[in-house]
């Protein structure tokens, strides 16, 4: 019905078209619509006409309404919009001290025109924007330089900053041995690395941890952008606060624009290596201690990067086209390149092998060690701590340690008698007290260890004991009076097979030789490399062998070793000019045989001398070194003179009668003859200061001379102090023994682990007590791990010192760091940094670019440079003190923490918590962090695991 209607509808419209056109024409259309559009047409200019007159006539009807006139504002308007910007004024006054506010104000210019204008001036010209955003950061910067003012900036440098980055270390001490006792397990041991440190890290701290904000990096700006707009309601007035717009731009700006290209630069491995090289850029690269580097490697790339970079010198120098002279040189060169790139392959299949061996076990193994005297091991505190280790282990530490409370008394006595003698010329009685002192210490030594009491009871010859009873019950006590028993005891140590001869057997005292610096490092045979140059690097013998390379070395292996000195000269470096001796050097065996030039200065003769003399003491008599000349000694007439007799000296001591005479001694020629620069070991110092006992009886009597030469008034107050480090000593020995005797954990724990704890936590900030010295000796404690190992010695002879210090220059110390503290926050210093900052991020005005992440293996290489730089420069004395091999470890324990982006961010951010904690301690910034690092998924399982822990014991 639908289809019929549309139908009937269409076909009658059609016929009415139809009719219509055949009616009327096709015209008629064009003039039916031309009528249409005029009858509009005039309809709309009716309106219009009849509408502006009745609107004229209105409008003077209200033209003296209260309606304003609007023809006169819009022109004053546009009038006032095409007037030229006035010149604004402003106060660049920030902190008070010119030399800081002219680089401020440049900084807040460049950040300006690099973060807003170049975008705000597509927008619009107006520049009252750029100059609220200008003021508001300017008086930002005001009231922190006033807040700086009023804080105390010592804390926070010589204690809270020192005490993060022990602490810092600490967690990554702990992150490294879980890693270690985990095994081979882990497949990528960097993250693994990462994930453990921030798990000690809440442990540690036990209210916050860092791995959002230091893992990723949507957190890390989102913890900048909070913590600048914290800052910016501080600083700023409410009325600029509320301001959205500014805020934001201010914000990011200090967020995204400064601190955090600022924060990835800090945190940056590489940056950090560069800046260690430049720190201590003034000391050359050692050889030595380059090797050392390449072979304790544990990194591929490392090694990989210096094999890449010796084998493109080696090509070099193989291409050149040399003649005379020169050629020696060059070959020198090669022979050097080729040592390094074997170490260097040797290490790299190690590792990819996955063989390590336990070093100090195979070298234990290995028969042909030095050999280190027994009086020598008694008076080095580093040998020491493995002999009482050992002695402990076999129940002779009674001996040993009457032999050290001993030497103490005798130490005490003898300064309590020197002051006496002072005083008794001075006219001063006190006679009778100090020796009754003395009889009571006396007294106490042999109940200790010699009396029926004693427990355990040094055994010895009952008629020596007898005798000294006697003498303490009717004769004034001396410092010699245990002397008679003491050599008996150190007879009993020498020659019992119990004790120093079985030490000599035990890996104990392989340790001692590394701590001693006494085993050296890798050395390889040499070899042809098939185009006719022979390998002539370091020289193998028993003692240079690496301890990787012992097991492959046999141990009747005979060497025959001619030297001579062939050539000498005068050099020149940096302006200090000496001579120079070529010894050429022949090495055979029943295998091979060698020859190889070594360049050795007369102080190095002098060194070597020095050293062997004192390790065997019959050579003194024997050998003579051509004496010192002080004027004229580069004359070539003196030099040949001298040359002379240094051939006689080597062909002396390379004589086969004075081998066999002295088996150890052959240690000692190879390593002076070795092809590489000589390390003199200890230095002048060191070697004077050889011993723990002796510099302390010397520092004994110097006091007592030093009193005797004072006034009355200030003799007393030196006396004093004098007795107290007499007391010292003499609690030296009794110490000892309570310490092995009466507590049976060598370190017994108290209310807390200390491994768990902060490392300033055990000082008492209320107390005043040179606390910027004991944060520096606790720091030194975590760097190399004293307290991780049992090194009962090393740390009473810290603590021991410390009190010295403390008695004598303690103060003097302390306000030199106070010092230290007050010119790096004086305004010259300050100006300085914001100097650095400017030309860091806008040399000569413009804004750096960021650089292209540099190749990876300039980066290991940089790395090796580093390492030997920061092993280079650690002193003689140091390392003679706590031990080489400690020394070492500690130093690459700190250099390997540096080599992590992410731990290093961790350690940026807690010393700029620190720092706003410091700068605004009412606004209770702690809290503010916690609550910012909240979300953390480390917290987060701790707090699992402690609720977990707990709720069974709640419910029992």
């Amino acid at each position: 019905s639908c289809l019929q209607t549309s139908l009937s509808i269409w076909g009658w419209g059609s016929l009415g078209l139809v009719l219509f056109l055949a009616n009327f024409g096709p015209c008629t259309m064009f003039s039916f619509a031309c009528c249409i559009l005029c009858f509009v047409g005039g309809g709309l200019v009716i309106i219009f006409l009849f509408g502006k007159s009745n609107s004229e006539r209105y409008l003077e009807q209200c033209e003296h309404s209260f309606l304003p006139c609007t023809s006169v504002g819009i022109p004053k308007c546009i009038e006032e919009m095409k007037r030229e910007a006035r010149p604004i004024k402003i106060d660049r006054r920030l902190t008070g001290a010119n030399i800081i506010d002219e680089p401020l104000q440049q900084v807040i210019q460049f950040s300006l025109r690099d973060y807003v204008q170049y975008w705000y001036y597509t927008l619009s010209d107006d520049e009252s924007f750029l100059l609220e955003i200008r003021q508001a950061l300017q008086y930002a910067l005001i009231q922190f330089s006033a807040r700086s003012k009023e804080t105390d900036w010592q804390p926070y440098f010589t204690t809270r900053l020192v005490d993060d980055f022990g602490t810092h270390l600490r967690v990554f001490r702990k992150a490294q041995q879980r890693i270690a006792e985990k095994g081979d397990q882990m497949k990528d041991q960097a993250e693994e690395l990462v994930d453990t440190f921030f798990e000690v890290e809440v442990e540690m701290e036990k209210e916050v941890c860092r791995d959002l904000v230091c893992t990723s990096p949507k957190d890390e700006e989102g913890f900048l952008r909070d913590l600048c707009e914290v800052l910016l309601y501080i600083l700023l007035p409410p009325g600029d606060f509320q301001n959205k717009i500014m805020r934001y731009f201010v914000r990011e700006i200090l967020s995204r624009g400064i601190l955090l290209p600022l924060i990835n630069q800090l945190s940056d491995p590489d940056y950090i290596n560069q800046y260690v090289i430049w720190m201590i850029r003034d000391s050359n690269c050692n050889y030595e201690a380059f090797m050392n580097i390449i072979k304790l490697s544990d990194n591929i790339g490392e090694l990989e990067a210096v094999k890449d970079k010796a084998s493109e010198e080696l090509q070099y120098l193989r291409s050149l086209d040399t003649a005379g002279d020169d050629i020696n040189t060059i070959k020198n060169q090669i022979n050097s390149l080729l040592y390094v790139i074997k170490v260097c392959d040797s290490r790299i299949q190690r590792l990819q092998s996955g063989k390590e061996i336990d070093t100090v076990k195979l070298a234990a193994n290995f028969g042909k060690l030095c050999t280190v005297p027994l009086d020598h091991i008694l008076v080095d505190n580093v040998a020491l701590q493995f002999f009482m280790d050992y002695m402990q282990q076999t129940g002779g530490q009674a001996h040993l340690f009457f032999w050290m409370t001993v030497e103490g008394y005798r130490v005490t006595a003898q300064q309590q008698l020197e002051v006496l003698q002072g005083r008794q010329k001075d006219g001063k009685h006190q006679t009778n007290q100090t020796k009754g002192l003395l009889r009571a210490a006396a007294f106490g030594v042999y109940e200790q260890y010699l009396s029926e009491k004693a427990s355990p009871r040094v055994n010895i010859d009952d008629n020596l004991v007898a005798k000294l009873a006697e003498k303490l019950n009717h004769e004034d006590p001396t410092p010699e009076i245990f002397d008679d028993i003491q050599r008996k005891v150190y007879e009993l140590m020498l020659r019992d097979d119990r004790f120093y001869p079985s030490f000599k057997q035990n890996v104990l005292y392989v340790r001692m030789l590394a701590e001693l610096d006494m085993l050296k490092d890798p050395s390889f045979r040499g070899s042809d490399d098939g185009e006719g140059e022979s390998f002539n690097g370091s020289p193998t013998s028993s003692i240079n062998l690496s301890l990787d390379d012992l097991s492959n070395v046999p141990c009747d292996e005979t060497v025959q070793l001619h030297a001579y000195i062939s050539d000498t000269g005068v050099c020149n470096d940096h302006g200090k000019t000496y001579a120079l001796y070529a010894i050429t050097v022949h090495r055979r065996n029943a295998n091979s045989e060698e020859t190889w030039k070594t360049y050795r200065r007369y102080s190095d003769f002098h060194d070597f001398h020095m050293r062997i003399t004192e390790q065997f003491e019959n050579l003194a008599n024997i050998l003579k070194l051509p004496g010192k000349k002080t004027f004229n000694n580069m004359d070539r007439e003196f030099l040949e003179k001298r040359k002379k007799d240094l051939n006689a000296y080597l062909q002396l001591l390379l004589n086969p009668e004075m081998m066999k005479a002295s088996p150890a001694l052959a240690h000692y020629v190879y390593d002076f003859l070795e092809n590489k620069a000589y390390s003199k070991g200890k230095g002048d110092f060191a070697r004077k200061m050889d011993t723990f006992v002796n510099p302390l009886r010397n520092s004994m009597r110097n006091v007592s001379n030093a009193v005797k030469s004072l006034p009355d008034s200030l003799a007393e107050g030196m006396t004093k102090m004098s007795d107290n480090m007499g007391k010292m000593s003499e609690r030296l020995g009794q110490d000892i023994k309570q310490s092995f005797f009466k507590v049976p954990p060598l370190i017994q724990k108290t209310y807390s682990d200390p491994d768990h704890c902060r490392v300033a936590a055990p000082i008492d900030d209320n107390v005043d007590d040179n606390i910027p010295l004991r944060v520096m000796l606790l720091l030194m404690d975590e760097v190399f791990d004293l307290k991780e190992r049992n090194q009962w010695l090393r740390r009473n002879i810290k603590n021991l010192l410390q009190q010295l210090i403390r008695a004598t220059y303690g103060d003097t110390i302390n306000r030199k760091i106070v010092d230290h503290v007050d010119w790096m926050t004086s305004p010259e210093q300050v100006a300085d940094a914001v100097k650095r900052f400017r030309d860091a991020f806008w040399p000569n005005g413009i804004l750096a670019e960021t650089l292209p992440r540099r190749d990876k293996a300039v980066r290991m290489r940089t790395r090796v440079a580093g390492k030997t730089k920061l092993l280079e420069v650690m002193p003689d004395e140091l390392k003679h003190i706590i031990g080489a091999e400690t020394t070492r470890k500690g130093i690459l324990r700190v250099f390997e923490m540096f080599q992590h982006t992410q731990l290093n961010k961790r350690m940026v951010y807690v010393f700029l918590e620190r720092f706003l904690e410091t700068l605004f301690p009412q606004n209770k910034f702690h809290e503010l962090f916690n609550k910012l690092h909240s979300r953390s998924k480390q917290m987060q399982r701790y707090k699992q695991r402690l609720h977990s822990t707990q709720a069974p014991s709640l419910q029992k």
